[in-house]
């Protein structure tokens, strides 16, 4: 995503971008869990310590291991009968609310 202007205000979505995925399953946090930095955190700094990170040596297979290309993610959501097109609406729909709330504040800033 790109902010390109403020006033008036211009966003320019990139549709490819980079995914990093948890590499234990997301439970509630509890306090038997908290620390389970791999379960909570998607931060690859983190997640390629743990003996379960996949890593993927091929680019034609983007929708493996745990870092993967937003197409991949797109991919594999599709085959498993989400609906991409109203997603990314919501999507972008989020996003344009984020900044337009954020926006006088920014057009001050800047």
């Amino acid at each position: 995503m790109l902010v390109y202007g403020l006033d008036p205000l211009r966003i320019y979505l990139f549709k490819e971008g980079l995914t990093r995925l948890a590499t234990e399953a997301y439970e509630k946090p509890t306090k038997k869990n908290m620390k389970n930095l791999f379960q909570h955190l998607t931060n690859y700094a983190i997640n390629k310590n743990n003996d379960n990170f996949q890593f993927n040596d091929d680019e034609d297979n983007d929708d493996v291991g745990h870092k993967r290309s937003f197409t991949g993610v797109l991919k594999q959501l599709k085959s498993e009968g989400v609906d991409i097109d109203l997603l990314m609406n919501r999507v972008v729909d989020m996003i344009i609310k984020t900044i337009i709330m954020v926006q006088p504040n920014l057009a001050h800033l800047y």
